[in-house]
Parts: structure tokens; sequence; C-alpha cells
């Protein structure tokens, strides 16, 4: 049976605007409602940021509705100027359309497209907006909306009002191309629930008054709250910057590092935005975490989780293997070739030939930069070969020190790792 989504994503903390929240609620526990999210395809992955919305699809479906997850085909040539200080780098349709099948790929691994009724339907607005006239669209679809309404942003008047940041009328007209997408599916797919961020609250009402101003229709909206972390800081970057789902952008394991790495302060939140657990068993989750922060146990069910899902059971479990060598939960000795492989990719590694002085090894992997620094870390007990202490500055790297796949591992102080590639 449907379930009141609304209600359920509120208690998650999903849910920072709803339209009508006691009539639509009341609508998805009588019948199941159709509801979409739009998606960008500026870029051909999606990343951490955009798993708010992704996630709030698969809820959607799993509470008995039927998900539509739209990538913007058409309305991607022109880019959502929402929040945007300057004008968008306008994509060719070949490059925009690669982006869209990048994207539709992604969202497979979230979504159940073959599950009966209330089955995801993947659409592209490039079908439909392609094919309206220009005077077409000025007649039936401009005249519902006041210039007032377009320019009465923050965002927007601020850019009118600065000569080198002007606005422009494309930049303004996605507004209404994105009403004409929500009007589209609610008389094709009836669709009559639109889905966003929290920048997308206006360009959401902008769709709900076109409906009912063009066929005198109900149509919902609901955006999800902007996610923070505990520094004040928008979740979903790392140093390196955007975390993306794609693994040629973000690898796997610094994809399941950055959830490891996730502050304790915002961890309960990240269950309930990015698990399909129940409030319950996240519960118990972070009382088990709180005893002991230490361990870090809800970084870890978390990572594992979101590993699994986008990269796979495999991946995820060579990376939470890696990972357990890397930070000493797991002798290094015990690793598989194919362990050692994912992390020679992850961290820096160089090539030696056996035998080689310790210190030279070091030297190479770019621990230390002299041999000198070399045996006085060593005389400082600061030097680790394959999880053990040396202490001998004349050590010799030798065949017995190889590890499977080739490979010795030095380690610099606590933290910095380092792999040699042994050969000849």
């Amino acid at each position: 049976m449907p379930q009141n989504f609304c209600e359920i994503m509120s208690r998650r903390g999903f849910v920072e605007w709803c339209s009508n929240p006691e009539e639509l609620g009341q609508k998805m526990e009588r019948e199941m409602v159709t509801g979409y999210v739009g998606f960008d395809p500026s870029a051909d992955s999606l990343h951490v940021g955009n798993m708010v919305p992704i996630m709030g699809l698969a809820w959607l479906q799993r509470l008995g509705h039927r998900p539509i997850a739209l990538a913007g085909g058409g309305t991607g040539m022109i880019g959502d100027p929402s929040g945007k200080t300057k004008e968008r780098q306008l994509l060719s349709i070949d490059h925009v359309m690669h982006n869209v099948d990048c994207i539709r790929a992604q969202l497979a691994k979230f979504l159940d497209f073959d599950c009966g009724a209330n089955s995801a339907i993947a659409a592209n607005n490039y079908d439909w907006l392609s094919k309206i006239g220009f005077i077409e669209f000025l007649r039936d679809t401009g005249k519902y909306f006041p210039v007032s309404f377009l320019t009465n942003r923050d965002y927007v008047r601020s850019r009118i009002e600065d000569p080198d940041k002007s606005i422009t009328y494309t930049e303004l007209s996605y507004l209404l191309l994105q009403a004409e997408d929500f009007d589209h599916m609610y008389n094709e797919l009836d669709c009559c629930l639109q889905m966003g961020g929290n920048d997308q609250q206006v360009n959401i009402i902008g769709g709900m008054d076109l409906i009912r101003k063009r066929s005198g229709g109900s149509a919902y909206g609901i955006t999800f709250s902007l996610l923070l972390s505990a520094s004040g800081e928008k979740f979903g970057k790392s140093e390196e910057g955007a975390v993306y789902l794609d693994p040629k952008r973000t690898s796997p394991y610094r994809f399941y590092q950055f959830w490891i790495n996730a502050d304790d302060r915002d961890i309960e939140s990240l269950h309930r935005i990015y698990s399909f657990a129940s409030l319950e068993e996240i519960a118990d989750t972070i009382s088990s975490h709180t005893a002991h922060p230490e361990r870090r146990e809800a970084q870890k069910k978390l990572a594992l989780d979101m590993t699994e899902r986008v990269h796979g059971s495999d991946a995820a479990r060579r990376v939470r293997e890696a990972s357990s060598i890397l930070f000493g939960e797991k002798d290094i000795r015990s690793a598989s070739a194919e362990i050692l492989d994912t992390l020679a990719a992850e961290i820096p590694t160089g090539d030696i030939s056996i035998p080689t002085p310790l210190t030279e090894g070091l030297v190479i992997s770019g621990g230390v930069s002299s041999k000198g620094e070399a045996k006085r870390k060593i005389k400082e007990g600061g030097i680790y070969l394959n999880g053990e202490k040396q202490s001998d500055e004349t050590r010799q790297i030798t065949s017995d020190d190889i590890l499977p796949g080739g490979y010795v591992q030095v380690r610099v102080g606590k933290k910095d790792f380092r792999l040699l590639r042994c050969g000849g």
C-alpha cells in the first residue's frame, strides 16, 4: 500500500518545504502518486550532493509511489541559473546527450525500472522541448509568467543591478522551460509532484502555477533540505573537490574514505538521509557508536553501504580491506595482490630493484628527501617496513620482504604510507 512519503521523509530530516503537506499526505495514503526530480546534465557524473534528491526518488518508490528521473537534455543546453553569479558555459547537443546517458546509468543503481505499476521512468525533456516552436512557447507558456515573478529573486536582482554579472533572457527563460516540463509530465505521465533541492522552490512553484492556470489542475512541490556539515560547509566535497559517483572521477577508495572521514557531529543525520535503515536501526547504530567513537562504527557502516550501492559489493570489499590495512586494523602481510594493487592506485608508489637499502627505498618512495633524513628517522623509531618498526640504518629490502603482487610497504611516522614495487 502507498504510504505518506511527505510525513516519513520529514521525520528523517529530508523535507525543507512542502506546498500542501496535509492534502498531499492524504492523497499519498489512498493512491500511488507520481513524482519527479530533474537532474542537470552539465557534467557526465552526479556527485554526493545530488544523492539527496536521488534518495528522495528511491524512497518515493519504496513507499509505493512512482518516480520519474528527468535528465534535462533540453534545459541542460541552457543551464539552471539559480544561485549562479554568471552565465553558464553552453554545451553542444552531443555533449549534453553524452552526459544524459551517463547520468541515467548512475540512477539505475538506485531506482527499479522494472517492478510493476510503480516502476521508475527515465525521461529526457529534450524529447518534448525540442519540438516546441518559439512563437508557440511565448504564446502558450510565456503569457502566464509576469516579469516580476521571474525577477523577484535575490540572485536575479543582484545580477540585474551589477553590469558585470548581467543576466540574459536565455537564463530567465529557464524557469519557464522547467514549468513546461512539469506541465508536460502532469498531462502525459500523470505526474503531480515535483521535488528538488531548496534552491528549486521558485522553479517548482512556477510549474505548479502553470498547471493550475492552463488546466485547473492541482500539483504539489517538495524541496529537500540543504545538507551542511557541522563546520557549516555544503556537504559533498572533499579536499580534492566534489565527490563524484563515477569511479573515473572519484575512485571507490576515495569515495569510501569520504564517508569514513565524516564528522561525528554529522553522522546521525547522514544515516537518516543516505541510508535506507529505519530510524530505530539508526538509533541503535548511533548508540553503539557513541559508546566507542574511536572505532568509527557508524562511519564504517555508512561507508560500506554507500560504496556497495554506488560501486558494487566487490569494489566495496576491496576498499574496505585496503582501508583496514592502511590504518593498521589489519596486518598488511595478510593482504592479497588485488588489495595491494588497490592501495598502489591511492598512495605514493615507487619502483626499486632487489636488494635495495631501506634508506634508498625511502627516498625513492618520496617519504624522505635524503638518505641522511632516512637514517635520522630510523634512529628516532619513525620508520616502518611492512608494519614493523625498523632500527637498523643498514637494513636491506630483500626478497624476504616482498608481499603479494611484488610490493613492500614503508611508513614514515604514524600516517605517511607508501608502497614500493620490487623488480629484478
